[in-house]
């Protein structure tokens, strides 16, 4: 059996909707027969025109933008190569057999690229459905139209329902791209010759918060010393985890060779400069020493790192706290202190979305994270690390990043 020959043509024509096919320049290639019935102009008068000097906006209504609302999804069509469904809107017309007199209409557009096979932009199916009976009925459309307006606000739901869905899978693949670009960029733990640390990194719950904390180890020459920090970077996704990437490097190669914490923040300061996206960047580092038993520290706009002592007491180290990496032009250098501790002390530094919740001072954060370290102090890092996680961090996961590093001194 011999396959059908489609007209299409006849097809076209046939359309129940009104279909014109526009050029790239918005000029009428073709209309079908229902365009022509409910434009009001036939083919003959439409095709070959631009579509504005056939239906321009209502001169003497300043306040209606029928005209350039549809200028402007026909021109994003025209850019994106992609689909483009206009929200309903009121474009007034001409009466063709009375010039000078204009009709209030209302119509729901939806105009479709067709792409030749490099991917350019050759007609437009223009789709256009009149609504302007349901809009002055309010509900009581004439009889034969409600099941067509119907039609087309389902067509309209699920268009929307398929963007949304597109728009999942592409935060989605991002969230798993920035995942494994954070993970390739955070250290590993054997780049630390001290064993008695745990770090932990859990995204932000949902598909686009990731990436922007980060954590670093690093041995200090000179001695038994480590150096200790993390950070938070403004921002989700891939530029954040770039950034991030570039600041914890910049600071890990600092600290090898800075005299101590605060040159180690000047420098990394001064190269956030030049890092687009490295603004309100925060940081604080610490230099441990266990052989003097001292830290020494400095942050650049962070939250204070938790120092827990044997026998319970807790200190915060707050006391040399500066402005983010590139909020402060001047070269002065930044703050620095230290402290002491006696072994078995446990030190605990991590970034806002572990102490941080709406409408809560942080105040209460600091404390409820005192207290839970302070109250497992004699857990080793590992499990400590991953009760003060449960017992921080809401049930359905934070809604920012959280970088975590325990340290046994």
């Amino acid at each position: 059996m011999s396959e059908p020959v489609i007209d299409y043509e006849a097809v076209y024509q046939s359309l129940p909707g009104m279909v014109a096919l526009l050029t790239p320049e918005l000029v009428y290639a073709d209309v079908n027969a229902a365009y022509e019935r409910g434009s009001g102009h036939s083919s003959a008068d439409l095709v070959g025109r631009f579509v504005f000097d056939v239906f321009p906006d209502n001169p003497n209504d300043p306040e209606v933008t029928g005209a350039r609302s549809l200028r402007t999804s026909l021109l994003r069509v025209l850019a994106t190569g992609e689909r483009d469904s206009m929200p309903l809107q009121r474009y007034d017309v001409e009466d063709p057999h009375e010039p000078g007199v204009w009709r209030e209409r209302y119509w729901s557009t939806v105009n479709t690229p067709l792409l030749d096979t490099e991917g350019k932009v050759v007609l437009i199916v223009h789709r256009v459905e009149e609504v302007t009976e349901l809009i002055r009925a309010r509900g009581t459309p004439e009889p034969g139209r409600t099941e067509v307006m119907e039609a087309d606000l389902y067509t309209r739901a699920r268009e929307l329902q398929e963007l949304n869905d597109r728009l999942r899978r592409a935060h989605a693949e991002e969230r798993e791209v920035a995942l494994s670009l954070q993970e390739a960029m955070l250290p590993a733990r054997r780049q630390v010759r001290h064993q008695g640390t745990a770090v932990r990194y859990r995204p932000a719950a949902g598909s686009l918060n990731v990436c922007g904390d980060w954590y670093d180890m690093v041995d200090l020459v000179d001695g038994h010393r480590i150096g200790v920090s993390v950070g938070d970077v403004v921002g989700h996704g891939l530029e954040a985890a770039g950034v991030m990437g570039q600041l914890r490097s910049a600071l890990s190669a600092a600290s090898r060779v800075a005299a101590g914490p605060s040159e180690a923040l000047n420098v990394v300061g001064r190269y956030a400069h030049v890092v687009d996206g490295a603004e309100s960047a925060t940081v604080v580092t610490t230099f441990i020493d266990f052989d003097a038993h001292t830290i020494r520290y400095s942050s650049a706009g962070h939250p204070p790192p938790v120092l827990v002592h044997p026998d319970g007491r807790v200190e915060f180290l707050d006391r040399a706290t500066d402005p983010p990496l590139d909020a402060r032009p001047d070269p002065r250098p930044r703050p620095e202190a230290a402290t002491t501790f006696t072994p078995g002390a446990t030190l605990v530094l991590y970034t806002d979305g572990l102490i941080e919740r709406r409408r809560e001072d942080i105040d209460v954060g600091l404390r409820r994270l005192a207290e839970a370290v302070c109250r497992h102090r004699t857990r080793d890092p590992e499990p400590l690390a991953d009760i003060v996680l449960q017992e921080l961090l809401p049930p359905g996961g934070a809604t920012d990043d959280t970088a975590l590093v325990v340290v046994r001194l």
